[in-house]
């Protein structure tokens, strides 16, 4: 009978507990809403590790400055595979449409403020100066920008759209051609680095530390030319970046700036579409720090040479592994004269297609010969923005895992080479990464 009133007055009390609201004036922590985080869509988890960082083969160059290092590298997301040629389109075709919305159509339809139900205003009056600054995506999908507004009305869309084009002399056979050089980016993200210098100077202000860059967007398809001398690639200039066929594979003449600011919109365009009630907040997009791209190209593995594990770069059958230059110049024994699709060839532990490869991709790390030596071992990078007064041996910019141009040499792990940020090559791409927020992806404390 005791056992029977005390498990009363323990319910009792719960239920009193419970039907409490007030915190009593105890700090019992902000709310927040929280989820366990999703891997973001096309990435892959890498949890948290350990590596040797550094050159496991011999020293081919004679260098002698590349020094192993130990370092911990916090848990975060990357990108299966390199930026595609159509991920890439996406962010160019939003550029162009902003820009056709903002500059040259003048519609109210297509801004923030309209009928969810029905988009389109009956009164442009409806809208105020502040709605006309955001653009209701939602009705650029249901009704596109280019050949909007039906039959009807899409002779006089198109005449307010002609700006965009190329004009006189630069018109060839009198075809409508975007002018790829209006296609600019404006994005600002702010300068965290910098910041933490500068903390403890009264005289700077916020935005001081504020980044505001203005980017063409567009790849520069010529450098199947211009990094060739005397080869016939225009067949590639004229549709790689344009061709349906090539879709999924990697985008390349692009330079560092475009590839940030490419993680800038992707960053800006996830949080605009998130469903909140169900996504938490997310750490931006970002080019990988040359140490995260090495350790990912690693897969988990200790000492291993290339990102498949072994130190041979053919299989037992004698079949190659990842797509570069062969012996003297065999460029189409791998399976492909130039770049091949992202997910060719098998992934490494961490399911990452084409770390070693393909294209060579940019990181988000400035380069410096002798970084190994004094970084830290605990995330480690070396970062620098550079200014357009600075001179050019400070606008490098780390490059890793090879190309489909390179010997095999540049495919290993350990290898690392640069290239200035302001150049373009057909032989570079990039993917991103976010940061992982909380511990690790498994919860296990």
């Amino acid at each position: 009978m005791k056992q029977i009133y005390f498990l009363v007055l323990i319910l009792g009390t719960a239920i009193l507990s419970g039907c409490h609201k007030g915190d009593r004036g105890e700090a019992i922590g902000a709310p927040a809403r929280y989820t366990k985080p999703e891997v973001p869509y096309g990435m892959v988890y890498i949890p948290a590790g350990t590596f040797l960082m550094g050159q496991t083969d011999q020293d081919i160059t004679f260098a002698q400055i590349a020094q192993t290092k130990q370092v911990t590298i916090p848990a975060f997301f990357m990108d299966q595979t390199e930026t595609t040629n159509s991920q890439y389109k996406q962010f160019v075709n939003w550029v162009r449409d902003s820009i056709a919305i903002t500059s040259f159509l003048n519609d109210p339809k297509y801004y923030m403020g309209a009928n969810t139900k029905n988009p389109a205003p009956t009164n442009a009056n409806t809208l105020t100066r502040n709605d006309k600054r955001y653009i209701n995506w939602d009705y650029v999908k249901k009704y596109p920008v280019w050949g909007a507004g039906g039959k009807k009305n899409a002779a006089a869309t198109n005449n307010k759209l002609q700006g965009m084009f190329y004009q006189g002399d630069d018109r060839v056979f009198d075809r409508n051609e975007i002018d790829v050089r209006l296609l600019k980016y404006n994005y600002a993200m702010p300068l965290l680095r910098v910041a933490a210098d500068y903390r403890n100077d009264k005289t700077k202000k916020r935005s001081d530390f504020i980044l505001r860059d203005t980017v063409p967007v567009y790849p520069d398809t010529l450098v199947w030319l211009s990094d060739f001398s005397y080869a016939a690639n225009e067949p590639m200039v004229e549709g790689y970046f344009s061709h349906p066929s090539f879709k999924d594979y990697p985008v390349v003449g692009v330079t560092w700036r475009q590839a940030r600011a490419f993680t800038v919109w992707r960053t800006r365009y996830n949080e605009a579409y998130k469903d909140s009630r169900r996504l938490p907040h997310r750490s931006p997009y970002m080019l990988p720090t040359e140490q995260e791209f090495e350790y990912a190209a690693r897969g988990g593995r200790v000492g291993t040479d290339y990102p498949w594990g072994g130190p041979y770069i053919k299989n037992a059958k004698g079949c190659l592994l990842a797509n570069f230059k062969p012996g003297r110049g065999n460029y189409s024994d791998d399976g492909g004269a130039y770049t091949v699709k992202v997910r060719s060839y098998f992934p490494n532990d961490f399911g990452l297609y084409n770390m070693a490869g393909n294209v060579a991709e940019w990181t988000g790390s400035a380069y410096d010969p002798s970084a190994s030596t004094f970084v830290n071992d605990l995330a480690p990078t070396f970062n620098y923005e550079a200014k357009k007064t600075d001179p050019e041996v400070m606008k490098r910019k780390v490059v890793r895992g090879g190309s489909w141009k390179d010997v095999g040499y540049f495919l290993q792990n350990s290898s690392r080479s640069y290239e200035y940020q302001d150049s373009a090559k057909s032989y570079i791409g990039f993917r991103s990464v976010t940061h992982f927020q909380g511990r690790d992806l498994s919860d296990r404390r």
